[in-house]
């Protein structure tokens, strides 16, 4: 059996897979934040540390399992800061803790510009969304801080440091937009040297690699960790063999293409497209779109304007009739020159239509079009025959049936995997721990096609 320890923004998870990778073991908390020096809330290390050894030793004393390796996906961005002894200097800063535009921009013209350093980093420009710039920033405003830092692991590469003491990094967690590393060099972008930057990062191992190390009296392979997304791609890059797009859905929706190798573009860039690193070092194209804030906002909306209950929308049946009726309005334009924003619904009025039913069809229908814009950017020149949909959206028929409808020359499937994050920790050290061939059905799927137009 393997232990993963999945650590959300939110929930902290604990599981347990046996070794046809089912979870047999799941448990969760939710930690309280604190407080860094300047009052901005952030992850309490000190007791998210505690809780990461309590639980690790808790689950390999159970007789119920029989633990011989463990792996740990976490939230990227996010820097832990430790001393010579290995101990924490500094909080584990929030990546969305505010940081000046003039102290941001004097640092991209240093570098060459905003849009090259995006291009060369493959990331947008996003502030301490890019964790290299929290060290940056540390260095120049809090020197003081910066001194006591001898070691900066990101924090998949600290959880597994508090079992094997190896510093190491890691290049799924150094591809999440940080502006660290060159794309077209392979290495780190020339200003960490020149901010000597890369005095603090330890030496980059591959996400595959494992240490034995005891703890509590039994050995154990113990993974490097991996940045939570690209975890969660590992999945579907062990059991689909063909090219395909895998469109993760939530508040925010992720499309993301592991064959298209094409180098990101300045207008791509303006669109909120970026690159991650996959676990096997390869850049993945990625687009994001905030659209599934949108359909909880329009959603409320539409409910508050027909005095409907707020889940109105989990019973409506898919109407072709009424699709093709909403797909025929004139679109809102959603496009300008910072890049693919809301569907354009919001200009809607709902009086315009009959009812409910007919408004989430519209708003549906608006989400798509998005959508297409926004995966088009990401398709490039590859053979892509099939796109899975996961997360909230591959559970509504309704989207599901219009995203078919709009992609009518590929497979469209909604893709079932729980616990996707956690599950690619565990198959990115599968050979270390695990004898069993990995199985070709750990996704379910459900195919969607197209209806005609009419």
């Amino acid at each position: 059996m393997i232990a993963i320890l999945d650590i959300g923004k939110t929930n902290k998870k604990a599981l347990v897979f046996n070794s046809d990778y089912e979870v047999i073991f799941e448990t969760s908390v939710v930690l309280n934040e604190t407080k860094d020096e300047d009052g901005d809330p952030c992850e309490d290390i000190r007791a998210l540390t505690r809780w990461v050894l309590d639980t690790i030793h808790d689950l390999i004393q159970d007789t119920r399992f029989d633990i011989r390796a463990i792996n740990f996906s976490a939230y990227g961005a996010s820097f832990v800061l430790l001393d010579l002894a290995g101990k924490t200097v500094a909080p584990l800063y929030n990546y969305l803790k505010p940081l000046d535009a003039g102290f941001l921009h004097q640092f991209c013209e240093k570098y060459g510009g905003e849009k090259q350093l995006a291009v060369q980093t493959a990331s947008p420009v996003l502030g301490n969304l890019n964790s290299g710039i929290q060290l940056y920033s540390l260095k120049k405003l809090k020197p003081e801080i910066f001194q006591s830092v001898k070691l900066a692991l990101h924090l998949p590469q600290y959880l597994s440091y508090l079992f094997t003491r190896l510093p190491c990094s890691d290049l799924t967690s150094i591809g999440c937009h940080t502006l660290l590393w060159d794309f077209n060099k392979q290495d780190y972008h020339p200003w960490v040297s020149v901010e000597s930057i890369n005095q603090v990062l330890a030496p980059v191992m591959p996400s595959s690699e494992t240490q034995q190390v005891e703890f509590g009296g039994h050995m154990i392979s113990c993974g490097i960790g991996l940045h939570d997304s690209s975890a969660a791609l590992i999945p579907y890059l062990a059991s689909i063999k063909d090219p395909f797009i895998l469109l993760s859905t939530g508040t925010w929706c992720i499309a993301l293409n592991p064959f298209n190798e094409q180098e990101l573009t300045p207008e791509e860039l303006d669109q909120d497209c970026l690159c991650y690193i996959s676990f096997q070092g390869k850049p993945v194209k990625a687009s994001r779109l905030f659209a599934g804030h949108e359909h909880d906002q329009q959603v409320s909306r539409i409910a508050s304007h027909f005095g409907v209950p707020d889940d109105f929308y989990k019973l409506i049946v898919y109407d072709q009739m009424i699709e093709t009726a909403m797909h025929n309005l004139s679109k809102t334009s959603y496009l300008d020159s910072s890049g693919l924003k809301q569907s354009g619904f919001n200009n809607r009025v709902l009086d315009a239509f009959q009812g409910p039913t007919e408004a989430y069809h519209a708003l549906i229908s608006d989400l798509v079009s998005l959508q297409i814009t926004a995966l088009n950017l990401v398709l490039g020149e590859n053979p892509v025959k099939s796109i899975f949909v996961d997360g909230g959206f591959s559970k509504n028929k309704v989207y599901m049936q219009m995203f078919a409808n709009a992609f009518s020359d590929y497979n469209v499937f909604a893709a079932s995997l729980a616990q996707a994050s956690a599950l690619g920790a565990a198959l990115a050290i599968h050979p270390n721990w695990n004898k069993k061939n990995i199985s070709d059905h750990l996704i379910s799927t459900d195919q969607y096609y197209p209806f005609p137009r009419t």
